[in-house]
This record gives structure tokens, C-alpha cells and sequence, in this order.
């Protein structure tokens, strides 16, 4: 039995799956079954999918029409998904958001936001948000931890005579590259440009600015400290 599901897990994710020898064929058929209403959900969600789309209990999925996904996307228990943005809500293959994360594209109703576009195989762990308003861009095969927070708009402030929240907001946007590892606690800002193949180390603080290929970042604000290589 625990072959079989080795193999439909396979199947969907089109790459090798393994489980370690000392998980019981109880957990697994108790993970089946739970996987098995995740897809119910999905069905009916009236989500635009390619193919066997998850659904945990409690999740709320707004503006249904902008969020487009690929095969075997999994949104975990509680979370808060609003797609109402110019792009909408764009994710690959394999992409799995954790539990109790919300994805927010647009800020405030007086201007659209521009929402996210998530490549193949990304993983985004629990109790994270994503403020989409000025766009966000994740590459391929990036690892994202739990905790961890984007915020893709600025409030603007140079007018010390009018309130800081009438002053309006600012966007550059996040961009993310492929094969990041990106760790828990993380904030990362408005502008920030995320090379290929980088390390982002817990709790560091990225803002605006181009990090290089294959760095690893840590500290509050996040700095360069070795490159992998």
C-alpha cells in the first residue's frame, strides 16, 4: 500500500517521492483520506486549474476569476486568498501555500493592485502574508519558510503638513529568483531583487535594493555575509 501512494504521489508531482521507513501505513491512509476532500474542495471551488487542485478546511478564496493555477497546487487549512488585482493570482506546478497564509493583491479599492506570479515547485510555509499590491514575482524550485512576510508597497511620507495616510503609496515590486531558500522570519520589502540560487538567513530584513546570485543574506537590515560557492 505504501508503494502504491509512493506512486500516485510521483505521478502528480512528476518527479521521485519517498516516505521514510517509519511512517506508519495509518498516518498515510489518514493523509490519503484528508488529501482525497482536499480535492473535493477543489472541484468545486470553480478555481481555473490544470489538474487535481487541493483545498484545506477554513480557506477563503476571493475573486475566484483572477487566480489561475497548475497541477497539484495545494492551499493548506485557513488560509485567506483574494486575487482581485491586475494580474491576479498566477501559480505553477506543485506549489504548495501553508496554513493559516493570507495573499492580499490589492491594498486599497482606489487602485487595482498587481498580484503575484509564482513559478513551478515553490513552497510557501504557514502563517505567512503576502501584500501583492506592487506585484511579486517568485522563481522556480525557491523554498519560502514559515512566518515570513512580503510587502510590495511604501506609504509616502514627504509631506510633513498632510497625514501620512492621504499622501498615497508608492510601488516598485518584489522579485524573487529561482532556487532561493528563503528562512522563517523574514521581511521583505518594497523593491528588493532577489538573484538565483540565494540564501536568506531567519529573520533578516530585506529592503530595496539588487542582492547577487548565489548570496547568503542575513541581518536586520540584511547584508551579504559569504557567497555558496
Amino acid at each position: 500500500m505504501k508503494k502504491i501512494i509512493q506512486k500516485i504521489i510521483s505521478k502528480i508531482k512528476k518527479e521521485p517521492y519517498v516516505f521514510d521507513e517509519m511512517i506508519s501505513l495509518n498516518y498515510l491512509l489518514g493523509m490519503f483520506v484528508n488529501r482525497f476532500f482536499m480535492i473535493l474542495r477543489g472541484l468545486l471551488s470553480g478555481v481555473k486549474n490544470d489538474g487535481l487542485l487541493f483545498i484545506g478546511k477554513r480557506t477563503v478564496i476571493k475573486s475566484r476569476k483572477l487566480i489561475r493555477v497548475g497541477r497539484g497546487v495545494t492551499f493548506s487549512d485557513n488560509c485567506y486568498i483574494d486575487g482581485l488585482s491586475t494580474w491576479g493570482i498566477s501559480l505553477g506546478n506543485n506549489v504548495s501555500i501553508g496554513r493559516n497564509t493570507a495573499i492580499e493583491c490589492t491594498g486599497n479599492l482606489k487602485h487595482l493592485g498587481k498580484g503575484i506570479i509564482v513559478k513551478d515547485n515553490v513552497g510557501l510555509g504557514t502563517d505567512a502574508f503576502y501584500g501583492c499590491a506592487g506585484g511579486i514575482k517568485i522563481g522556480s524550485n525557491t523554498i519560502i519558510g514559515n512566518y515570513v512576510s512580503f510587502h510590495s508597497e511604501n506609504h509616502n511620507i514627504t509631506d510633513i503638513n498632510v497625514p501620512i495616510r492621504l499622501q498615497g503609496v508608492s510601488h516598485i515590486g518584489i522579485n524573487i529568483g529561482e532556487n532561493c531558500w528563503i528562512g522563517a522570519k523574514v521581511t521583505i520589502l518594497d523593491g528588493v531583487k532577489l538573484g538565483n540560487g540565494c540564501v536568506v538567513a531567519a529573520g533578516a530584513v530585506l529592503k530595496a535594493g539588487e542582492y547577487i546570485d548565489n548570496g547568503i543574506y542575513g541581518g536586520v537590515p540584511a547584508k551579504l555575509l559569504k557567497m555558496r560557492t
